[in-house]
């Protein structure tokens, strides 16, 4: 008898469009386009993302995150996420990659539930802001109840997937889940399909996943 591995979904974190040709070429299968990802990536230019669009084959992601630091935003920036949604609806983007916490660090509901709905009909991946929350597990429920997200990405709170692949387990095995987990964080050719055999997650992202 033999054992069938799951098919296995590499998603490519980039911020130049070389880097995502390359990344296309090296077999991912979907692309994160972010800029400044010594910041863990903000939103990517109206001509990057345009250029990527048009040129690439798999389906691109783009970031929606105005500024570095934390993740809990004020009306304002809320609104700018708001625009930058919008533009990438027009421009034909697959979906986009957010993430907003409260001052408490739990999920900011009401403003991710705001940007899911305007997002509708694109894909909507929360990012590793959850890996900043005050229980990962807990906002990861959380998220299961917002209508319209699509994907978690999570590193189940460590600097490395692998370090969190217990609590990405947990996540994955959560009963009532709907939503879709990204195992995320140092994820390289080299570990991915370890990752994946442990923990169940068949979709992985990373700089050098590919």
């Amino acid at each position: 008898m033999t054992t069938t591995h799951h098919t296995l979904l590499f998603e490519a974190c980039v911020e130049t469009l070389e880097e995502a040709l390359i990344a296309q070429r090296r077999g991912a299968h979907r692309i994160e386009l972010c800029s400044a990802l010594d910041q863990d990536g903000l939103t990517p230019s109206m001509e990057l993302t345009r250029l990527c669009v048009e040129q690439l084959s798999i389906p691109v992601m783009a970031m929606v995150r105005p500024r570095g630091g934390d993740f809990v935003y004020s009306e304002s920036e809320v609104r700018q996420m708001e625009s930058e949604i919008a533009f990438f609806k027009q421009a034909g983007v697959a979906g986009v990659v957010f993430g907003l916490l409260t001052k408490e660090g739990g999920i900011d509901i009401e403003n991710t539930l705001r940007l899911a709905r305007l997002a509708l009909p694109l894909e909507v991946t929360f990012h590793k802001a959850i890996d900043c929350s005050a229980n990962i597990y807990v906002a990861f429920k959380e998220l299961n109840t917002i209508e319209g997200i699509t994907r978690v990405l999570s590193s189940g709170g460590k600097d490395m997937a692998w370090n969190g692949r217990d609590l990405l387990k947990q996540m994955q095995e959560m009963p009532g889940r709907t939503t879709r987990i990204i195992a995320a964080g140092k994820v390289t050719p080299e570990n991915r399909r370890l990752i994946a055999d442990y923990t169940g997650i068949t979709e992985l992202h990373g700089k050098r996943i590919v």
